[in-house]
């Protein structure tokens, strides 16, 4: 298999692939040959620096046509690529390059300071790049579904981020979440928000479109919720993948219109709240349908496109994927997931266990009722256990953000004498309200009258923003830890 040579170099060399918007407002188009013709030029220069199969290439580029088209070269010769986060800062960019060691990295000049302070000296290729001297680039590498391929780091949500190395065959197994939920159609064009280093954007910002023959949207620019509605619009975006917080904002502080040409939104990372669903489907005409899956799993659930989306739901498991849920955990028969992670690197005793076949026990609370749809409920370590209730976060930070007042809430345990923890609440406000005494006591009012009495957070504290991972999810971990 190969991605590059089967899927890119094989696709009409006429038919479009990307359309680029770059920060300084510029926009370009990009055809499948074009794309081709770009990533065979990436190859032949990374060849000559001296890159070959196995080695790993590291970039820190936004979501940009170079950045597209390093993955494609990397994919085209069997190098593998460790896409990150503009977001790192220098800690997070030392780790990683000590655990992977890469060949070369490719990275935008508005970081060459962040990865200067990482203590990277080794070859750079920066963007944007130049002309390069003309070279023959080596034939397309031969690969097997096992051969490394892809690096992607967890978020970190609970502890230290783990680099999670996936197979070649994670790239074609895209087929199944692409064709059952993503869901784009041949010509048509797909816009993933997501920032290049998010394991959602290593499969859904191209590669799931490109499997479908649909095109991509890149916007290398800050998040802006009117600018993001203008540009679904004037694009004609046909399917629109966000994480569940650009949907909030975009609800709560942009004023939400119809859009002709939508007809799929999808979500994923996090619940998305009731008020949130009801907001888009009332402007749009369309459910956004939730999904899940993990960084060293790939998707595993969506919402189905034929009915309307259930408030709470992740959907059902994608065709052929054999989910269970055991003592309220999630877990999955890694046989039934061609996207299912190699190993993570440097923990050679985790892989044992999956080599014998055991199950893999995601960490997550779920229920799933008698249709089979599940419902996340939070991590096992998020789960509140107070005066003997449990209390997951996200029916509280639901009932939080659909007062008028929330543009953000987070929801963790707080240490408590007298009932073992009792619910902490961390606010973001809407521009036009300020923190206060009565405002907290009105919201834990709210909390009561929109959910069990026993769920309201008797602490309310108020902060500018959540922390959260560079892939957007908030670090409840930190919030815990903090008194």
């Amino acid at each position: 298999m190969n991605f590059a040579r089967d899927i890119v170099e094989a696709a009409p060399a006429g038919d479009r692939a990307l359309v680029v918007h770059a920060r300084d407002g510029s926009r370009s188009e990009w055809t499948f040959g074009e794309v081709a013709r770009g990533a065979a030029r990436v190859a032949a220069h990374l060849h000559a620096l001296g890159v070959r199969p196995g080695d790993v290439v590291m970039t820190l580029v936004g979501n940009r046509a170079e950045w597209v088209l390093t993955l494609v070269a990397c994919f085209r010769q069997g190098w593998v690529a460790l896409p990150c986060n503009e977001q790192l800062r220098p800690h997070d960019l030392e780790l990683r390059l000590a655990t992977v060691s890469p060949a070369v990295v490719v990275a935008d000049e508005r970081n060459r300071e962040v990865i200067e302070a990482a203590g990277w000296s080794g070859p750079t290729v920066w963007c944007p790049w130049g002309e390069w001297p003309e070279r023959e680039p080596p034939p397309p590498a031969e690969l097997a579904p096992t051969d490394p391929c892809l690096i992607t780091f967890t978020s970190g949500t609970a502890g230290e981020p783990k680099a999670v190395l996936h197979g070649q065959r994670y790239l074609p197994g895209q087929r199944i979440q692409s064709g059952h939920w993503l869901g784009p159609r041949a010509g048509e064009l797909v816009w993933c928000t997501a920032a290049s280093g998010w394991s959602k954007s290593a499969r859904n910002v191209f590669i799931a479109p490109w499997l479908q023959g649909a095109a991509a949207l890149l916007h290398d620019d800050r998040f802006d919720p009117e600018e993001r509605l203008e540009l679904l619009d004037r694009e004609g975006v046909d399917v629109l993948c966000m994480a569940p917080t650009e949907y909030r904002v975009i609800a709560k502080r942009a004023r939400l219109r119809p859009l002709p040409a939508l007809r799929g939104l999808v979500a994923a990372g996090e619940a998305l709240n009731p008020e949130v669903l009801r907001a888009w489907h009332e402007a749009t005409g369309v459910w956004i349908r939730d999904g899940y899956g993990q960084t060293e799993t790939g998707q595993l659930t969506g919402m189905p496109d034929d009915r309307p989306a259930r408030p709470g739901s992740m959907g059902r498991a994608l065709p052929g994927m054999r989910l269970d849920v055991v003592d309220g955990e999630l877990v999955v028969d890694p046989a039934s997931v061609p996207t299912f992670f190699l190993r993570y690197l440097g923990q050679d005793a985790l892989d044992a266990d999956r080599a014998a076949g055991e199950p893999w026990r995601t960490g997550d609370r779920v229920t799933r009722d008698e249709d089979g749809f599940l419902y996340f409920e939070g991590r096992l370590d998020d789960v509140i256990i107070s005066s003997g209730y449990r209390i997951g976060p996200f029916e509280v930070e639901s009932a939080l953000v659909a007062h008028h007042a929330v543009a953000e809430a987070a929801v963790v345990a707080h240490p408590d004498e007298e009932r073992g923890a009792v619910v902490r609440a961390v606010i973001v406000l809407r521009d036009g309200h300020d923190p206060s005494e009565g405002l907290a006591r009105e919201l834990q009012d709210h909390v009561k009258a929109h959910t069990a009495p026993y769920k309201y957070p008797r602490v309310v504290d108020f902060a500018r923003e959540l922390p959260k991972t560079a892939s957007g999810k908030v670090r409840r971990a930190l919030l815990r830890a903090q008194r």
